[in-house]
């Protein structure tokens, strides 16, 4: 909501205000940008005060399109925007391409001054590579935390769904952002109108930030054998060393045969053809999200052969991982049915 908006009404902004500031990189996530605009718009409404006033600001004040091809008519740049009191950098696909050191000297300025600093889903990467994240808990969406931590290995950076260290606001993006800022207004106007605007957004509850990004494997997989369950769990934390069938049925006290049996009654695949789709959808996110070298993310993925990398991705998705780092590939994941066996246990 910018200065000029025919719909500001009541609640345009006045110095008593604390001024937020929403930065929208090209591809940004439109959830959580939403999510946590609309808290600040409710806590106005339920408490009958203008307590926060926001602008949109993009690089050259232009329309910003989301990652869902809607766009945002943007009302400021970073050079014509008032002073703020806190800043949110709101990141989708591809932002690790944002690297304006305009921007990232305006974030120190601001910083330097005491503004507080946040990110919504993957904004975080620019407030690390500005070194705006050092000596702060931070979190990010979970897809983006293995690539994440390795780019940023000397930042604590946590799987929650949000954290407040200081003047610093992260949170995983999605629904996680009206968490955020919910968590925001209630440290900065007390939790009874948190509550209240909580109550607008009809969420029966404001979610602690420990509460987990995903959800169970029992829900996700829609299944409830255990043992199948600490299998694949094993599997997603085992991805860049992978594990053999025997390592993986020895884990859970059953043979190597009655292990594929068990993935093929309930996951319709094989163990080793599972574990190769994890890994292969692992790289696709790697190559399409990151700046990684495609022999990195062979490496990232349990593959020791770039050769052998290409080959199963090929199979895969149709397309190599030099499309898919062009961001041209747009084939949906063959597996479990399009991929040969691996060749070898482990699979790589």
């Amino acid at each position: 909501m910018g200065k000029d908006s025919e719909y500001l009404g009541e609640w345009a902004d006045d110095e008593s205000a604390h001024r937020i500031g929403f930065y929208l990189i090209p591809g940004f996530s439109m959830i959580a940008f939403v999510a946590a605009v609309e808290p600040l718009r409710l806590a106005n409404l339920v408490s009958g005060e203008t307590i926060y006033s926001w602008y949109t600001m993009s690089r050259d004040g232009d329309t910003v399109y989301a990652s869902n091809s809607i766009s945002v008519n943007v009302g400021t740049t970073i050079d014509e925007v008032p002073q703020l009191e806190t800043i949110f950098v709101c990141g989708g696909i591809d932002v690790h391409k944002h690297q304006r050191k305009d921007f990232f000297g305006f974030l120190r300025r601001q910083a330097a001054h005491g503004t507080g600093l946040g990110a919504l889903c993957t904004g975080a990467h620019v407030l690390a590579r500005a070194g705006l994240l050092d000596g702060h808990r931070c979190t990010i969406h979970w897809e983006n935390l293995p690539a994440f931590t390795e780019e940023f290995p000397d930042l604590e950076v946590t799987s929650e769904l949000y954290e407040i260290d200081r003047k610093r606001y992260t949170c995983a993006g999605g629904t996680a952002a009206a968490d955020l800022m919910l968590n925001f207004i209630s440290e900065q106007n007390g939790p009874e109108l948190a509550a209240l605007v909580a109550d607008e957004l009809i969420l029966h509850r404001i979610r602690e930030k420990s509460e987990g990004q995903r959800m169970g494997l029992r829900t996700r997989l829609g299944v409830s054998h255990p043992k199948l369950l600490a299998v694949v769990s094993l599997m997603e934390e085992n991805l860049e060393t992978p594990l053999s069938a025997a390592e993986l049925a020895e884990s859970v006290s059953l043979s190597t045969r009655q292990l594929e049996r068990l993935f093929r009654t309930y996951l319709k695949a094989p163990p080793t053809r599972y574990y190769l789709r994890l890994r292969l959808n692992r790289a696709r996110f790697l190559l399409r999200q990151t700046s990684l070298p495609i022999y990195d993310v062979a490496l990232a993925v349990g593959f020791v052969s770039a050769s052998h990398f290409s080959k199963c991705y090929r199979e895969a998705f149709e397309g190599t991982p030099r499309a898919a780092r062009r961001g041209i590939d747009t084939t949906a994941m063959t597996l479990p049915f399009g991929v040969p066996e691996p060749e070898s246990a482990p699979p790589a």
